[in-house]
């Protein structure tokens, strides 16, 4: 677990980090992109280390990948590249640049450092887990095989190095349905997430049988709430995400990855939404959409929110934090991830 008085104390000595309105002002073109839910106050806070952070990457030669689910001064402030754990992954395979700092969980820093073995890849908080990837082991798809022999197994990206090496390819949430359906056999696992494998169930033309894991985000929500929700303001869209249990999917009037959600509301610009996923979502998206109301309530994740501003600067300044994979797991995990890229790819066309 990272010291924050020590980590405060490191900075200090390098960086003036201390609230400035003329820092704020020297960025208010960053500023611009979510001054709809960041306030001015808050950007005096966030702007001298937005500054730091920029300057350092570029010293580091680093280039920061950002998961969705980041806070807005993360995702528009510092992020050279936004996007879903699939946009993620692809973008990883593409980095020019030696030091990748991921901002998002530790799985998506294992993703990266598979992908690119010879860089180096810095997840600001270590402690940022999930706890979706922890519910599944390789023991546990070696249950499930052994319970359905010859069936493919299908991990979601949501999972360590050490079960993507054991899996024969991966998915996300944005192309589940399609990996499902190009695999070979009556029956295909689906592992750890239960709510995703229902969801694809219902849609796919496999027999998926899954294993019982779940995300503490999505698994919050339920029809009931989302029909009070529903009641109260008719004109309100709700969009969920497939993590979530099917009867609230069933609920909803759109239901997609987290990329999904944002390319639905760029295309529909309903009145109001509610974004049934993760609270930075709509914050994210606030201010390119000026004309949709978003509505709550949301659930935070407490994984994600351990990526901070001062982390991320810690990890670029003292170059802390480092993911390391196994080059034995990695290897294997490697090719289910490219797997499912390469597949990701072909069925796109």
């Amino acid at each position: 677990m990272l010291d924050a008085l020590n980590l405060r104390s490191v900075l200090a000595e390098h960086y003036d980090l201390a609230p400035s309105v003329e820092a704020a002002e020297a960025t208010r073109d960053l500023y611009a992109r979510m001054d709809r839910v960041v306030p001015p106050a808050d950007w005096a806070v966030y702007a001298p280390y937005v500054q730091a952070i920029n300057a350092l990457k570029k010293q580091r030669n680093a280039v920061i990948l950002a998961h969705n689910y980041m806070t807005p001064e993360i995702y528009h402030g510092i992020a050279d590249v936004v996007g879903d754990s699939l946009q993620l992954a692809i973008a990883a395979t593409r980095v020019e640049a030696q030091v990748i700092v991921q901002c998002g969980v530790h799985f998506m820093a294992e993703t990266s450092k598979v992908l690119n073995p010879e860089k180096t890849v810095l997840i600001p908080d270590p402690a940022a887990g999930c706890s979706l990837a922890e519910s599944i082991t390789p023991e546990g798809i070696a249950e499930m095989r052994a319970k359905y022999p010859g069936a493919p197994v299908v991990s979601y990206v949501n999972t360590t190095a050490a079960v993507k090496a054991a899996s024969d390819i991966c998915c996300t949430s944005a192309n589940a349905l399609q990996i499902v359906d190009a695999m070979e056999g009556d029956t295909v696992i689906m592992t750890p997430d239960r709510y995703l494998a229902q969801n694809v169930a219902k849609l796919s033309k496999k027999k998926v049988v899954w294993w019982d894991g779940s995300c503490i985000v999505h698994e919050l929500y339920t029809a009931e709430d989302l029909r009070a929700y529903r009641e109260h303001d008719p004109e309100v869209k709700i969009i969920a995400h497939p993590e979530c249990t099917p009867d609230v999917v069933a609920e909803a009037d759109y239901t997609g990855s987290t990329s999904g959600i944002v390319d639905w509301v760029h295309r529909h610009k309903p009145k109001k939404a509610m974004l049934v996923t993760e609270c930075s979502m709509a914050a994210n998206i606030a201010d390119e959409l000026p004309e949709v109301e978003f509505a709550k309530p949301c659930n935070m994740c407490p994984y994600m929110k351990k990526i901070t501003l001062e982390k991320i600067l810690f990890a670029l300044h003292t170059m802390s934090g480092e993911v390391e994979v196994d080059p034995a797991i990695a290897g294997k995990a490697r090719v289910a991830v490219e797997r499912m890229i390469d597949l990701s790819r072909s069925l796109a066309r």
